[in-house]
């Protein structure tokens, strides 16, 4: 069994981590940790847990009384873990940091996006990024990972197919939608229900952090915006991209298809008609899944570009823990496995 433990296992992400790590077949949940809710048991700040655990939140302090573990995941919040990240790789042999602060390999881009000099900037080189169906090789070994932002990771898995193919060039635009959870469980008054609820509002209209690293991960220039709906999960992308000289849809299909052809997790939808005909995000909810797809004008000289994913999910928990999959050896589909609803 995997001796796994979460630090920061009261919020979103964290309560999702525990969700599937407690139903993992390889992986035993030895400790999560919440300053605010130490001593109490799991479900009573994850009601959905009920009779799937007996484990209490302890401090941060008291995780050394089980340790060492053979995987440490950080819900921990952006600042703060780049600060505590040596402590943090005393506790285990494999470390998978799902934070904002070991993404960006330039520090002085990681300056520029979160405001503040990284603390540990020597630290930076030793994570591998944790997209398996870009990094799975590296991932094999790696004992520091870092997973990517959740609307990151969608705009790097719908568009590297194109950028590796050289099929779209020059400064790409993404337009990002997210459901409430994105804000965390502890968000301001801004997501209260009466404040959230039928509102459409771009929180982010220029310089989202996560352009950075879809920019980092494509190598091409990106101007992203982001816009807060209604929905609770999920995460949508609409990117727009300039075509290379011969690119047309029978070569852009080709490329998602060769890219992704064993990939279990990213599924190409972009079909001519139906319902579904493109990525949607309320049909995820809960699965380790992304869809991504394409439209494209006869003639046109741009593509559009579309990706859905649960941002909790595969845009956090699920892809963290599809990386403890491959470090150890498991399936990578392993725990993961859940599906999505429909209708839901």
């Amino acid at each position: 069994m995997i001796r796994c433990a979460v630090v920061g296992g009261a919020g979103y992400i964290g309560g999702e981590l525990l969700r599937i790590l407690t139903g993992h077949p390889s992986a035993e949940l030895v400790a999560t940790t919440s300053r605010r809710l130490r001593g109490r048991q799991i479900d009573g700040a994850h009601p959905n847990l009920r009779g799937r655990t007996r484990l209490a939140f302890v401090s941060d302090e008291e995780l050394d009384q089980d340790g060492p573990y053979d995987v440490l995941f950080l819900a921990t919040p952006h600042r703060e873990t780049m600060r505590r990240m040596p402590e943090f790789l005393g506790l285990a042999a494999t470390v998978v940091d799902l934070s904002g602060d070991f993404r960006l390999r330039d520090p002085a881009v990681y300056a520029d996006y979160y405001g503040v000099d990284h603390a540990a900037p020597d630290l930076i080189g030793s994570f591998t990024t944790g997209v398996p169906e870009l990094h799975r090789e590296e991932l094999q070994v790696a004992s520091r990972i870092s997973v990517p932002g959740c609307m990151a990771n969608a705009g790097i898995l719908a568009l590297t197919p194109l950028a590796e193919a050289g099929l779209i060039h020059g400064e790409l635009t993404v337009d990002a939608r997210t459901g409430s959870s994105g804000a965390g469980a502890t968000a301001g008054a801004e997501n209260l229900h009466a404040e959230r609820s039928g509102a459409l509002r771009v929180f982010a209209p220029t310089r989202h952090r996560h352009e950075a690293e879809i920019a980092q991960a494509t190598g091409l220039p990106v101007r992203m915006t982001a816009t807060g709906v209604e929905a609770v999960r999920g995460v949508q992308l609409l990117c727009k991209a300039r075509l290379a000289e011969g690119a047309d849809e029978r070569t852009i299909r080709s490329a998602y298809r060769d890219r992704y052809a064993d990939e279990h997790f990213v599924r190409v939808v972009a079909h001519r008609r139906g319902l579904h005909r493109f990525p949607d995000a309320k049909i995820l909810s809960g699965s380790n899944f992304c869809d991504v797809g394409f439209a494209l004008d006869a003639g046109s000289t741009t593509v559009t570009v579309i990706a859905a994913l649960d941002n909790l999910v595969k845009g956090g928990a699920g892809n963290a823990v599809q990386c403890m999959n491959i470090r150890h050896g498991r399936p990578e589909r392993e725990g993961l496995e859940f599906v999505g609803l429909h209708p839901n």
